[in-house]
């Protein structure tokens, strides 16, 4: 039986609607995913022992530093570090006990803030690190215990609404308390510095040595995440992780089982925050300021879209989506490197789609003379074009400047493409395997096109625009995000 055929009995037999079990009926083409140069790779990759596994990136991120004196790469690994502590502390309360927190990054903010009371010229106190960091991290748990007080009866959009309001009242009282007015006090004083926030914060010193420097406190996040990352690993398995976990997959059948849910919840929600708050006491020592817009509902969102990227509850997982979301925007805030991982990803997606040499080829092959078909209609029609030097720049240059077609009026063309672009994917999910083949190489071309023309021009709304489409095509092709574990569904 051929892999289009068999590919073909799993898509009708996963739309044959109630009682069909999706997750059998696709068993053939989970098999087909694993054949190929690629699933060789996989193959070797799970068949090495555990330890190597996170021994061997560990290794690399050690050797970063080493092999590159810029700052601005060193930064990026900064930033990393302190966005997976903060992953690592939201997939203890998402991930594992299955409540939707949509106030986690005020624990971030909070923490920050206090080691920022304690550590700066803001009060005049200046506690030692060793004094101050286990403060901030009981502090900020307790204030995370106080918040599931109040919502420990509350469960799924009931638990996000008042979470969310609570994330965004902390934003406003760190606003607008630079001056409160205390009764025994005749005048009033600022506490969180307002739009300005606090700046000069205390960097961390142990034992002597001051972190003076982002390299000092790049090793220092990756010792943090070391840790953060064994203890989630055994908390997984521990008898705590089992009843966060049964927990999150059916509060009511935990409950059954004997399992405290209210007193699992307050305590996923104390830990969570006390996450956050150690990520938010280094944010405000290596940055040495905290400034309230950091702490917005974008950095929510992203959080939330590294751990259902690399899958909920997956330790693997939510490393790697975090490493995605940080460095992905990162990559394409410059356009030679973007355009290199736009094509790199485009050739990856069809090779990992198609499996095939034959149709690759042949889809490549396609795409490639629909590019020059393109340019004569485009021509033919008298559409005003700039030319390869005006407009083409970097390696790739030579061979886009005489395969893309670049209209004088970028945005209007572009506008146009990007939304048939978008109308035609949507048709190719509805359609057989055998008509989304023919049709892949005009929506090749068209993202090229779309991505030369448009997307490219504008960093700052391609790096939402390519976001957003990686999370919706993950939805829709793997669910349970990269490494999460796969479920039997019944439709």
């Amino acid at each position: 039986m051929s892999d289009d055929t068999q590919r073909d009995e799993a898509a009708q037999a996963s739309s044959r609607g109630i009682g069909t079990d999706e997750w059998v009926a696709q068993h053939e083409q989970r098999i087909a995913t694993s054949t190929g140069p690629l699933g060789a790779i996989g193959r070797w990759w799970l068949g090495l022992p555990r330890g190597f596994q996170w021994i061997i990136p560990l290794a690399i991120a050690l050797l970063i530093p080493f092999a590159t004196s810029n700052d601005y790469i060193i930064r990026i690994g900064v930033n990393l570090g302190l966005f997976l502590l903060l992953v690592i502390g939201l997939n203890l309360t998402v991930g594992y006990a299955g409540l939707l927190d949509l106030g986690f990054v005020a624990f971030y903010g909070f923490g920050a803030y206090m080691y920022a009371f304690v550590a700066s010229p803001q009060f005049g106190i200046h506690w030692p690190t060793w004094l101050a960091i286990p403060m901030v991290i009981i502090v900020t748990g307790l204030f995370g215990l106080a918040l599931g007080t109040p919502s420990r009866r509350l469960s799924g959009d009931y638990l996000a609404i008042a979470t969310l309001f609570f994330g965004q009242m902390f934003l406003v009282l760190a606003v607008s308390s630079d001056a409160v007015q205390f009764p025994w006090m005749d005048e009033p004083i600022d506490v969180t510095g307002g739009a300005n926030g606090i700046t000069n914060v205390d960097p961390f010193a142990f034992f002597g040595f001051t972190f003076s420097s982002v390299t000092s406190y790049y090793f220092l996040l990756l010792g943090l995440i070391v840790v953060g990352v064994v203890a989630t690993l055994r908390i997984h398995s521990s008898r705590q992780g089992l009843a966060w976990r049964a927990m999150g997959e059916d509060a009511l059948a935990a409950q059954h089982m004997t399992i405290p849910p209210v007193r699992m919840k307050l305590l996923a929600f104390a830990v969570g925050a006390a996450v956050a708050g150690l990520a938010g006491s280094v944010f405000a020592s290596v940055q040495l300021g905290v400034f309230p817009s950091t702490f917005k509902l974008p950095l929510l969102i992203m959080l939330y879209a590294a751990l259902i990227l690399g899958g909920m509850g997956s330790v693997p997982g939510l490393v790697v989506g975090a490493i995605i979301m940080v460095v992905l925007p990162e990559v394409l805030r410059f356009p030679d490197y973007s355009n290199w991982l736009f094509f790199i990803v485009l050739i990856l997606g069809v090779v990992m789609t198609l499996k095939r040499w034959k149709p690759i080829l042949a889809v490549f092959a396609a795409t490639t003379a629909i590019g020059f078909a393109a340019n004569g209609i485009f021509l033919a029609l008298g559409v005003p074009y700039l030319t390869t030097a005006e407009w083409a720049e970097g390696p790739l240059a030579p061979v886009l400047g005489a395969w893309v077609f670049m209209p004088e009026d970028r945005t209007l063309y572009g506008n146009i493409a990007f939304v048939v672009l978008l109308f035609a994917i949507a048709w190719m999910t509805t359609r057989s395997h055998r008509t989304r083949l023919i049709a892949l190489p005009f929506v090749l071309w068209l993202a090229v096109f779309t991505w030369e023309v448009r997307l490219l021009i504008e960093p700052s709304v391609t790096r939402q625009l390519l976001i957003g489409a990686l999370l919706i095509i993950l939805m829709a092709t793997r669910p349970q995000g990269l490494f999460g574990k796969p479920r039997v569904e019944v439709l």
